[in-house]
Formats: structure tokens, sequence, C-alpha cells
């Protein structure tokens, strides 16, 4: 008998990342849904799934999507997209109920946000059960989970609390890191994700999903802190703009300003399991409580584990942050397009750990990649001081074998 095909929407972002790989080991089929298939290349996964260039916020491109589908994992959000982005998250929620029901599907499983929807909410937390609601609208059974802080190596608000923590011996926030978290562990995350297929229990169901704890946000980075033996305090500043606050985690850490700007102001409310019955509907879940969370994710942080977002076919030299990691990587595929990914790897790879973090150096045949996991602000300005040079040495690199690949 055929396994069920599952597609996996918002392929490119870090639940999928999560969930794809489960998915596949639990013998289901599995379509990536991606606005932008190249950005897939690096997944160790690329070669055992089937992918669609599509996109919610186009309806056009949805129904090649969903043909033989039997559930629909909706792992979508706009808010990269800046202002107005409510409006299209309703828009393109409205567009893939349609193209499900049109398909005929089983079942669409989606990730919101937790929030009490009676509390004044900011427009991010709003929009995230809203789209919840639209997507309910339509014919198609939806379980819909609503998680608030998600504890994993990759998550934003896991990166935004490493990377602000790790920089800032006296860490700056606004009063809001006074309200109250229960985060949830990655691996709970797509435990309920997978519980979902199968379980006929959550079917159809809004099921609030948190940890074993609940801390204020402030707790949550003195407890990465101490796990970190880093010794932090955090310092409240009631007038701090959300729009200031959002400038600085943008420049400081993985997290692009518009998502910041979102992120930031959903902490005005609490975001608190107030109805636990996912509990009770799916016990096959066994909740990880966060120090665990924290501590699996800081074991992450290394080559073997990082999922490689920069391998997308492009030329040039990249710089981001990621994981953990300051990385810098420079290749010459300008001749490869989305229908021929690079080859398999056959990296060397040299390690130096020093006080101030770890440094990796990966050389390939066509490629260089530097990657630094920075310890506290010392690691911080270690990287800052030397990236001139770096991004320097990687450039020349670059630029030699363009000319090197031109004379072939």
């Amino acid at each position: 008998m055929t396994s069920p095909l599952i597609l996996v929407t918002g392929a490119t972002g870090y639940i999928a990342s999560k969930l794809i790989p489960r998915l596949l080991d639990s013998g289901y089929r599995v379509r990536a849904l991606a606005r932008d298939p190249r950005r897939l290349y690096g997944r160790a996964w690329f070669n055992q799934i089937d992918i669609v260039q599509a996109d919610v916020t186009r309806p056009e491109t949805l129904p090649r999507a969903f043909e033989g589908i039997h559930t629909a994992y909706y792992l979508v959000h706009n808010m990269s997209q800046g202002r107005g982005y409510t409006a299209l998250e309703i828009e393109s929620a409205r567009a893939f109920a349609a193209a499900a029901e049109n398909a005929g599907i089983e079942h669409i499983i989606y990730l919101g946000g937790l929030a009490d929807p009676e509390q004044h909410l900011a427009p991010h937390m709003r929009s995230r059960i809203e789209t919840g609601k639209v997507l309910r609208q339509g014919k198609v059974p939806v379980t819909e989970f609503r998680a608030g802080v998600i504890a994993g190596s990759g998550s934003i608000s896991f990166e935004m609390i490493r990377f602000m923590t790790e920089l800032f011996p006296v860490v700056p926030g606004p009063a809001w890191l006074k309200n109250k978290s229960q985060p949830i562990a990655i691996q709970n995350v797509i435990d309920y994700l997978l519980a979902a297929l199968t379980n006929p229990n959550g079917r159809g169901g809004v099921f609030e999903i948190g940890g074993l704890q609940t801390y204020t946000y402030a707790d949550l980075m003195l407890r990465y802190a101490r796990l970190r033996g880093l010794k932090r305090r955090i310092l409240l500043l009631p007038a701090l703009p959300v729009w200031f606050m959002a400038l600085g985690v943008a420049l400081m850490t993985p997290v692009p300003y518009p998502i910041a700007h979102a992120l930031i102001g959903g902490l005005s409310a609490d975001s608190v399991v107030k109805h636990p019955q996912a509990l009770q509907a799916f016990p096959e879940v066994n909740l990880i409580d966060f120090d665990t969370a924290a501590r699996r994710a800081l074991q992450h942080t290394h080559p073997d584990n990082i999922e490689r977002i920069w391998l997308d076919g492009k030329p040039g030299v990249k710089s981001l942050k990621h994981e953990g990691c300051f990385i810098l990587h420079a290749n010459d595929l300008s001749s490869q397009t989305a229908d021929h990914p690079p080859a398999s790897r056959a990296a060397t790879r040299q390690t130096r750990v020093t006080r101030f973090g770890t440094l990796w150096l990966e050389r390939e045949e066509h490629s260089q990649t530097l990657l630094f996991s920075p310890r506290g602000l010392p690691g911080f300005l270690h990287w800052y001081l030397l990236y001139p040079f770096r991004r320097l040495q990687f450039w020349r690199l670059n630029t030699r074998q363009e000319e090197f690949t031109q004379r072939d």
C-alpha cells in the first residue's frame, strides 16, 4: 500500500526543516512547497522529496501543489513582507483553504501563535489567530496548534534569546520582559504535528501547546545565561520604542527587522496555555523542559547539524547569522540552476577552539565556508574586529574561482 503524500508549505522555514525529516523517517511521502526551490539545496533530505514551486500569495500556483495530497501542513507566515503583512496573511490562508477544498484533501494541520484572543494583542499574534479562523471556514477539517516561544537551534524566538544574551552582559529590554511565556521544545512541536496525522482525537480542534513550566521572558534569558556559564542581568527600559528594539535585534541577531518588529510587539501580552486539552488529546507526546531543550540546542551548534540555508546555488560571498553561528561562505556556482542542485559535498574541515568560541573552516573544490560560534561578548568582538579581513579573503577566493571557471 502506498504511503500518504503529505504537503509541507513554508518548506524553507525552520519548522518545516525539522518536520520533513521526521515525516520521511515515519514512512510518509513528502511534497515541499517553496517559492524558491534553490533555497532547499543544502538540506540533507533534498533528494528524498518532491518539490513544487508555488506561492500561497499567488492562488493560481496552488492547484498543482495539491495534486494527490492527503494532508497539508500550513507553516507559512508573511512577517518578512513588512507593512501590510497581516492582510496578506488572511488572503493567503483563504486562498489555501479554497485550493485544499477544490483538491479534495482530507486534512489541514496549522501551527499558529499562542495568545489569549480576549486580550489586546499585537498585530502579529492577532493575525496568527485570524489565520486559523480563516482556514477553518473552509470545508477541509483543520487541526490548529498554538505555540509560543519554541526552544530549538534555529527557532527565531530562541535565536533572539541566544544572541542577545550572549552579546550583552546587561541585557536591555522593554517592561514586557516581565510578561509570561510557556516555551515548548522544538521536538515536542514536531511530536504534536506528527501526532495530528493519525490521532483522530485532534481532528478539527484548536490546541494550545506549551512546555512544563511558565517563565517570564527575562527568566528565559537568565536561564540560558546560566546554561552557558555567563553572568547576565536584565535592564528594563519601559520607554524603549518597539522600532528601536527591533533595529537592535536585526543588527545583532539572525532575525530580520520586519520579523523582529512583529515578534517584539508580541511580547506585550502573556503567551501561556490556558486550555490544556492537548495533554488529553495527544497523550503520546512526552513534554521536555526548557533547560533540556536549550542544552540540546547548544549541542546542535556544529557544522554536522546546522541547516545549510546558504547553499542556494547563487554565486558570490554570503555573510549571515544562523543557529548560533556567524557564517561566511564563498562559491562560484553561477552555472547551476534550480534543476541542477550541487553535487554531494566532500569537504575538509579544520576546527579551532578558543576562549572566544569555536571556529570551523570547510574547504571544498569550488567553495569555502567559515562558521564561528561566539561565546559571550568577547566572541562577538573577536568576530567583528576580524570580519573585514575575513570578508576580503573570501572575496578574493571567490574572484579567483570565477576567473578559473571562465578560463575553463
